[in-house]
C-alpha cells in the first residue's frame, strides 16, 4: 500500500480522470442558477414553476437512463484494458443504438406519460401548462441527450476524461447563452428556455462526436461501418447491465422523492432547510462523482488486462485521494457551515432550521464517500446485478430506519438517508470483500450475472 502511494504516476492517473469531472459538474449547479435567473426575471412566478417542474421530470427522464452512461464506461474500459479493438468499436455501435432506440420510445410515448403526471399533480393551471409546454418541447431532445451518454462513457472507457470535461462545459455554457438570448432577447420566455437546452444537446452532441472520431483514428479502430452489421453481438451483455444499473438507479430515484415529499408534510421551514443542506449534498456527489469516474475507468481497464497488481494500485491510489476529498468537506461543512448556509439563505427561520440539521451534512462525506467509491468498482467490473441487490437492500434500510423514528420529524429523514448510504457502502464492500478473496472479482462479469 505504501509503495502505491509512493508513486507518481499512479496520482497523475487518478487526477488526469478525475479532475476533468469534478470540473465540469461545476457547470451543471450554475447552467440550474442562470435558469433560475432569466426565468425568474419574468412577470410571473407560474413560469419559474413550470420551468422547474418540467424540468424535473426531464432531468429525472434522463437521470434514470443514466445506465447508457456507466454501463458504455465499464465495458469499454475493460475493452480498452484488453486491447480488444473490435470490443472498443462495438462497444460504442451498441451503445448509440440502445440510446437512440430509447429516445424513439421517449419521444413517442411522451404525450401520454406527460398527460397522467400532470394529471396528478396537485400545481396551478398555469405551472401545469408551462411545465407541460416545457416538457413536450424538451424531450426533442432525447437523442442527442441519450447519446451524450454514450459518447462520455465510450470516453471515459479509453481512459480520455479531458473531452468529457469540454463536452459538458461547452453544453452547459451554450445552454446558458442561448437561454438569455432565446428568454431576455427574444422573449420566448419557457419555450424559448426550452430550445435552449435542445439546441445544447445536440450541440453537445455534435462535439462528442467530433472527440470520438479523433480518439477512434489515434487508436486505430475498426470502421464504424464495418460493425454496424454485428451490432447484436454483445448486446445480450449491454442489455443485463443496463437493466440492473436502471433498476438501482430506481431505486436511489425513490429514496430521495420520498424524503423530498416527506419533507414538504413537516412545514415550509423544514422544506426549505432541507433544500439548502441537499445543495450541501450535491456538493458533495460533484466532488465524489469525479473519482468515482476515474475508479469505473481505472478498475475496468485493470479487469481487462486482468492486472490483479494494477487493480490493486488504481483501489489504493483512488482511495486514498477520495478519503482526503472527504475529510475537508467534512471539515469544511463543520467548521463553515453556518457561513455557507447564510451565503443560500438570508431568511433567519431557514437559517436557524437549517443548523439544527447541519451535524447530518458534516458526516456525510466521510459515510458517503465509500459508496461512491464502491459504484465506481462495481461499474467498471460491470457487476450490475451486485449493485441491484445492494441497493435494494440499502432503500429497504432507509425506509425501516424512518419508519422506526419517524416521531422525530426530520431528523428521522436526515437518519435514514446517511445510514442508507453507510448501508450501500456496507453492502459493496462485503461482495467485494468476498469476491476478492475468492480471487473472483478480476474476471469480468459475464452475460448470465
Amino acid at each position: 500500500m505504501l509503495a502505491a502511494l509512493r508513486d507518481k504516476s499512479l496520482h497523475f492517473q487518478v487526477f488526469a480522470l478525475a479532475i476533468p469531472m469534478v470540473l465540469s459538474n461545476i457547470t451543471v449547479p450554475l447552467l440550474g442558477l442562470v435558469d433560475a435567473a432569466v426565468i425568474g426575471h419574468l412577470d410571473h412566478a407560474w413560469y419559474l414553476g413550470g420551468v422547474a417542474v418540467g424540468g424535473t421530470m426531464i432531468n429525472v427522464t434522463f437521470w434514470l437512463l443514466g445506465f447508457l452512461r456507466m454501463a458504455t464506461t465499464g465495458i469499454c474500459a475493460q475493452a480498452y484494458g484488453a486491447h480488444d479493438k473490435e470490443a472498443q468499436a462495438g462497444t460504442f455501435v451498441q451503445g448509440m443504438a440502445l440510446a437512440w432506440l430509447l429516445a424513439l420510445l421517449l419521444i413517442v410515448f411522451h404525450q401520454p406519460v406527460a398527460t397522467l403526471i400532470f394529471h396528478l399533480s396537485t400545481a396551478s393551471a398555469e405551472v401545469k401548462m408551462y411545465a407541460e409546454q416545457y416538457f413536450s418541447i424538451r424531450i426533442w431532445g432525447a437523442p442527442a441527450a441519450l447519446a451524450n451518454f454514450v459518447i462520455m462513457g465510450w470516453l471515459l472507457g479509453t481512459q480520455n476524461a479531458k473531452s468529457p470535461m469540454w463536452l459538458l462545459i461547452v453544453t452547459n455554457l451554450v445552454n446558458i447563452g442561448l437561454d438569455v438570448l432565446f428568454v431576455l432577447g427574444f422573449g420566448w420566455k419557457v419555450q424559448g428556455a426550452a430550445v435552449a437546452s435542445v439546441i445544447a444537446d445536440y450541440s453537445g452532441m455534435l462535439l462528442g462526436l467530433w472527440f470520438v472520431s479523433r480518439q477512434w483514428i489515434a487508436h486505430s479502430l475498426p470502421a464504424i461501418r464495418e460493425k454496424l452489421g454485428s451490432v447484436r453481438h454483445g448486446m445480450v451483455r449491454l442489455l443485463k447491465l443496463n437493466r440492473d444499473i436502471f433498476l438501482r438507479s430506481l431505486c436511489l430515484q425513490l429514496t430521495f422523492v420520498f424524503m423530498t415529499f416527506q419533507g414538504a408534510t413537516l412545514g415550509d421551514n423544514v422544506v426549505a432547510a432541507n433544500a439548502v443542506l441537499m445543495s450541501f449534498l450535491m456538493l458533495v456527489s460533484y466532488a465524489m462523482d469525479g473519482f468515482a469516474y476515474a475508479m469505473e475507468a481505472l478498475v475496468g481497464k485493470a479487469i481487462g488486462a486482468k492486472n490483479r497488481d494494477e487493480l490493486s494500485r488504481y483501489l489504493v491510489g483512488t482511495t486514498f485521494w477520495s478519503v482526503i476529498i472527504s475529510l475537508v468537506l467534512t471539515f469544511t461543512f463543520s467548521v463553515f457551515g453556518r457561513e455557507i448556509i447564510g451565503l443560500i439563505s438570508n431568511i433567519p427561520a431557514v437559517q436557524q432550521e437549517a443548523m439544527r440539521f447541519l451535524p447530518w451534512l458534516a458526516a456525510f462525506p466521510l459515510v458517503a464517500m465509500w459508496c461512491f467509491l464502491l459504484d465506481g468498482i462495481f461499474i467498471g467490473a460491470t457487476r450490475g446485478k451486485e449493485m441491484r441487490n445492494s441497493m435494494f437492500i440499502a432503500m429497504c434500510f432507509f425506509f425501516a430506519i424512518w419508519w422506526m423514528l419517524n416521531s422525530y420529524g426530520n431528523h428521522a429523514l436526515w437518519a435514514a438517508m446517511l445510514g442508507f448510504m453507510a448501508m450501500r457502502g456496507i453492502g459493496l464492500a462485503v461482495i467485494f470483500s468476498y469476491q476478492w478473496q475468492k480471487n473472483i472479482f478480476l474476471s469480468p462479469a459475464s452475460a448470465n450475472n
